[in-house]
């Protein structure tokens, strides 16, 4: 069996760009995650109880629905309500409204383990709602669960894999393009696998720099 590496180096524009679009994707969809699930984490830590399970309700749902199922209902079910969104639009919100929920229960789980004296006496000195989160306990949470948002921003990347079932031009579109086109699946599908692991890996490489970066904070070295 002989192996055409020289389609692959033919095609590396096209994969190169299919990656260049799965990082945008998954970065700017990160990036409104992250200023969006500390919003969606205030009701879920809320005093009253009907706030609390209506939030979690919303949350619980939005977790439990496979992200490919999502994809489909932005993309195919929202116009028979009349909500027509392009692909490139749809991709974004899909990412978006599944990634914020898992951010807001990260942020709900890092909240609910600082000390619950830190949270009292700010409220005592006049913080409330989204201020207390943002001086108070958002810069506590990033040093404690930085490394989660980064666990959470790989997950996100594998995830958008699943949108070149809308056509978008991301990696592994530009692998099954290749591959339909030349007839090359374990080329194109090996050098799609590498390129995710070495985009995730350079995730991982700048949460372990966090991390470190946060122990050192932490422990004013």
């Amino acid at each position: 069996m002989s192996f055409r590496w020289d389609v692959i180096w033919r095609e590396l524009p096209q994969f190169g760009l299919g990656l260049a679009n799965s990082a945008w994707l998954s970065t700017v969809a990160m990036t409104l995650s992250l200023l969006l699930g500390p919003w969606l984490a205030l009701p879920l830590v809320s005093r009253r109880p009907v706030v609390r399970r209506a939030s979690r309700a919303v949350v619980d749902v939005a977790r439990c629905v496979p992200f490919l199922l999502l994809a489909y209902f932005v993309y195919f079910a929202l116009p028979a309500l009349g909500v027509r969104l392009d692909k490139w639009t749809a991709s974004l919100v899909t990412l978006t409204v599944y990634n914020t929920a898992y951010i807001a229960e990260i942020v709900r789980g890092a909240w609910a383990q600082l000390p619950a004296g830190q949270t009292e006496a700010a409220r005592a000195v006049g913080f409330t709602g989204f201020r207390l989160v943002r001086r108070i306990v958002l810069p506590q949470i990033a040093l404690a669960a930085g490394p989660v948002f980064g666990n959470q921003l790989i997950q996100l990347i594998k995830d958008s894999a699943f949108l070149s079932i809308i056509t978008v031009p991301e990696l592994t579109y530009a692998a099954n393009a290749v591959q339909s086109f030349y007839f090359v699946p374990f080329e194109s599908f090996a050098v799609a696998t590498l390129l995710y692991w070495a985009l995730c890996a350079g995730v991982e490489q700048v949460v372990r720099w966090s991390e470190g970066r946060a122990q050192r904070i932490r422990y004013g070295a």
